[in-house]
């Protein structure tokens, strides 16, 4: 696909100002691409930046480890430069890390929903680098769900759920990109951090085209999955295997004790917005491992202003009305989360979120008018 969006990473090369003689430490991962398709890694250093590190979040630095999964240490093997993992046993860069390096470079991925982590991978880096007065200069990228900010959707983060998949009170699917974030973040939480952004150019948050997906993780392969995720992943703190595994993750969804047909007729006169199909698949990760799996295939009418958050929580609904003795919490375990107790709490952003789930009393439209506000003094576009 041509371009016409011009990333960070493709402005930056062409400025004469910067200094790079810096010794550079580089947060990316696989999908930290130019526009025309080059690594920023290795466009940056073909340019004459003097990258020495480079820090990697969950997933990895080559984007295909398991979700969750511990990702350790290692080196570049087309650069040779060492990589710190920011999901190991520490999440943010030490004091060790960045006391050899004169600038942090931040370019990374998002994909728009306060639980996919690399947005607070930003923040713990933004963190450390404030706190040993190291300068960041950020480069930013399209949030490929963003349309408007009034088309945000809650819960907002109650403070009792914060964790490393939601660190702040914002909505879950904040419409901002990570440079916006990162100036709102400052100006709320890092007062004295020596921050640059770096702009994209030709970027509409409106038509938000013209410019390539590359796949940010192991379920996130096109960009077609991020309109129905920041929904769907909801699965994950529910006995409901969320599709990881199949050619439609967070698309489709199915559980042995799920009667399609019978949930498809239901949905088919509840809920709008969405072509539905009845899917029938083996599971082979994340939950009911070698057993068949019934469900439905999501399929959105009008995937950019699809409000997915309220679709998936209203399908759940009917799921628990339909089969309340089958639905249940799923501990999910990850790195940061090793005992998976309360994931659906920390992705919903509210206490005992499974009991409001069932009672129908959760408002993804509270507090979005207050966000639109408190947020519009640190866009961009």
């Amino acid at each position: 696909m041509k371009s016409t969006t011009r990333f960070g990473v493709d402005i930056l090369l062409e400025k004469e100002s910067i200094n790079k003689n810096l010794k550079i430490g580089l947060v990316c991962n696989a999908a930290s691409m130019t526009s025309k398709d080059q690594h920023s890694r290795l466009a940056l250093k073909d340019a004459g930046f003097n990258i020495t590190k480079l820090f990697a979040p969950e997933h990895g630095f080559d984007g295909t480890g398991d979700d969750g999964a511990y990702i350790d240490h290692h080196i570049d093997s087309a650069t040779q430069i060492p990589i710190i993992s920011l999901y190991s046993e520490k999440l943010a860069p030490t004091e060790k890390d960045l006391a050899d390096l004169d600038l942090i470079i931040v370019d990374l991925p998002d994909i728009g929903a306060r639980f996919y982590t690399y947005l607070w991978t930003m923040t713990h880096v933004l963190e450390s680098c404030e706190k040993y007065n190291k300068p960041v200069l950020l480069l930013d990228r399209p949030n490929p769900i963003e349309q408007a900010i009034h088309l945000a959707e809650g819960p907002f983060l109650n403070e009792s759920c914060s964790s490393f998949i939601g660190r702040f009170n914002i909505p879950i699917t904040h419409q901002c990109t990570l440079a916006e974030l990162a100036q709102y973040f400052r100006g709320k939480y890092y007062p004295k951090l020596d921050l640059q952004i770096q702009k994209m150019e030709n970027w509409n948050r409106a038509t938000n085209t013209d410019y390539p997906f590359f796949p940010t993780s192991p379920a996130i392969q096109n960009r077609e999955t991020i309109y129905t995720y920041a929904g769907a992943c909801l699965f994950e703190g529910l006995n409901i295997q969320e599709g990881r595994g199949t050619d439609y993750p967070f698309a489709q969804f199915g559980a042995p004790w799920i009667d399609a047909d019978l949930l498809y007729k239901q949905v088919s006169k509840e809920l709008v917005g969405a072509d539905i199909e009845v899917v029938h698949y083996t599971s082979t990760m994340s939950l009911y491992i070698g057993e068949e799996c019934h469900g439905l295939r999501i399929i959105p009418k009008n995937p950019t202003a699809f409000q997915s958050v309220q679709y998936f929580i209203n399908l759940i609904q009917i799921i628990y009305s339909m089969f309340p003795d089958h639905l249940k919490e799923r501990n999910y375990h990850t790195n940061v989360n090793p005992d998976g107790n309360k994931h659906l709490d920390k992705l919903l952003g509210i206490p005992n979120a499974f009991k409001y789930l069932k009672q129908h009393k959760i408002n993804t439209r509270e507090g979005i008018e207050d966000w639109e506000k408190e947020i519009t003094p640190f866009l961009l576009y």
